[in-house]
């Protein structure tokens, strides 16, 4: 079993930064790939960055490429986002998630990943 807990949501204006932790605990976070999805209510949850159990291969979604860093530090069992120049659009409540032991690199289904953060809310104003 792994739990997940995210960290460092908040209010910040449109072209602020915000850096969310996700901080693991019960297995060796660096046995499989993680990942960040964000949902809004009403809507499914969508897949923002996933990076593989080393870190060295990750993706984006399209709507994030160049203003988002998802990264990890496989000794502090931490995985991390990094989000610049934000927009009201990216309001949504953050999640982070891993896969199973042995999974080694990321997918961009939610039904991929097998063990879920509580969620952190991200709003950005205008």
């Amino acid at each position: 079993q792994v739990q997940l807990v995210e960290s460092g949501g908040g209010l910040v204006q449109a072209g602020g930064s915000l850096r969310l932790s996700c901080a693991a605990s019960g297995r060796t976070f660096g046995t499989s790939a993680m990942g960040w999805f964000r949902q809004v209510p009403g809507k499914e949850r969508v897949f923002v960055a996933h990076n593989s159990a080393g870190g060295g291969s990750t993706d984006y979604a399209e709507s994030v490429k160049g203003r988002f860093t998802i990264s990890r530090d496989n000794a502090k069992n931490t995985g991390y986002l990094q989000m610049t120049s934000l927009k009201p659009e990216d309001t949504a409540v953050y999640y982070c998630a891993a896969r199973k032991l042995g999974m080694l690199w990321g997918g961009t289904g939610p039904n991929q990943y097998d063990y879920w953060g509580q969620g952190t809310q991200v709003t950005v104003s205008s």
